[in-house]
């Protein structure tokens, strides 16, 4: 990583989008540790902190990029052009969502009012990723990684608080096009991992986000399917629960690397399969309640280390530099 410190007026110029991520990492500890509330009687005080935690977070990073817009709009556009950054620009609609998630049982009115606006936000951006995509003069195989199921798959998000504000088939047209580009994306992804170079250090770490479509797939259909657990919820959890035994497998691989903001790909993902199983013990208990305490204390070790070393990038002046 090139630590090399840049004139004090340029930091701003270098704030980088995926910032967003961390926010979607602690929203989804939030969103988990009240779930493990209900499920396996934890304090509800944890999950309280964390989603005004994750609120805060947001604005923190929202000011910071809005003022990067305002003084820099040209590092924004040269950002919103790079073909892989592209698609870091929807972490800031499904922060929104996942704040909407998190607040929906203690603030209902704010949280519609941020799921409206990350509902709109995260169509747009599917709009402009998609339409990057198909009038393309600059992209090639090399480019494409798990991060580009976030502006498309990432619709499958909007029904899990959805199905309470809104007209439930908005929330089948978001769900409907999450699911069928999973697909072709996941062919695309698959097709680069298995037959040309392996991703980069930086991007390795991108690995994890294969986990969150069939995580988030399976607690929207729930949403949308009343609640049970029929043969298409157990196809998805357990693709869910799969991706996440490989990629458990390859965790020393993982360990080796070095510390990008990337690795806040870990985070979200794992809160995802863990909120998941948290679902399936809520319904059939056993083994998924065993599987449910050990992924909530991997979810919240992995976090704590993550806000620590992110910290720690800050102190020493490794981010908002040029890469």
């Amino acid at each position: 990583m090139n630590t090399a410190t840049p004139a004090p007026h340029s930091r701003l110029a270098h704030f980088p989008v995926p910032l967003f991520a961390t926010v979607m990492g602690t929203s989804g500890l939030a969103i988990a540790w009240k779930k493990a509330h209900h499920v396996l009687g934890l304090p509800a005080e944890i999950g309280l902190a964390l989603q005004w935690w994750a609120l805060a977070l947001f604005v923190v990073i929202a000011l910071f990029y809005l003022a990067k817009l305002a003084q820099h709009p040209g590092a924004v556009k040269q950002e919103f052009s790079h073909p892989i950054r592209l698609n870091f620009f929807p972490t800031i609609s499904v922060a929104l969502l996942l704040l909407a998630i998190a607040f929906t049982d203690t603030l209902p009115g704010f949280a519609f009012g941020l799921w409206s606006v990350g509902a709109l936000l995260h169509l747009i951006f599917t709009l402009l990723v998609m339409s990057s995509w198909i009038h393309h003069t600059r992209y090639d195989i090399k480019h494409a990684n798990p991060s580009w199921f976030i502006p498309i798959v990432g619709n499958v998000i909007v029904p899990v608080a959805g199905v309470a504000f809104a007209p439930v088939e908005i929330s089948w047209f978001f769900f409907s096009i999450g699911v069928f580009f999973w697909i072709v994306l996941m062919t695309i992804v698959m097709n680069r991992l298995f037959f040309h170079e392996p991703l980069p250090e930086r991007l390795t770490p991108t690995l994890f986000i294969l986990i969150a479509p069939p995580a988030v797939g399976f607690l929207a259909w729930m949403k949308l399917n009343g609640g049970t657990i029929d043969a298409f919820a157990h196809i998805l959890y357990h693709v869910a629960l799969f991706l996440t035994l490989l990629l458990a497998s390859n965790a020393l691989r993982f360990f080796r690397l070095r510390f990008f903001l990337s690795t806040w790909a870990y985070s979200f993902p794992l809160a995802a399969i863990t909120i998941a199983t948290l679902v399936m013990a809520e319904h059939s208990g056993g083994i998924f309640i065993a599987l449910g305490w050990l992924l909530l204390a991997v979810l919240s070790t992995i976090l704590l280390l993550l806000t620590g070393r992110t910290l720690q990038a800050m102190l020493r002046g490794e981010i908002c530099v040029p890469e």
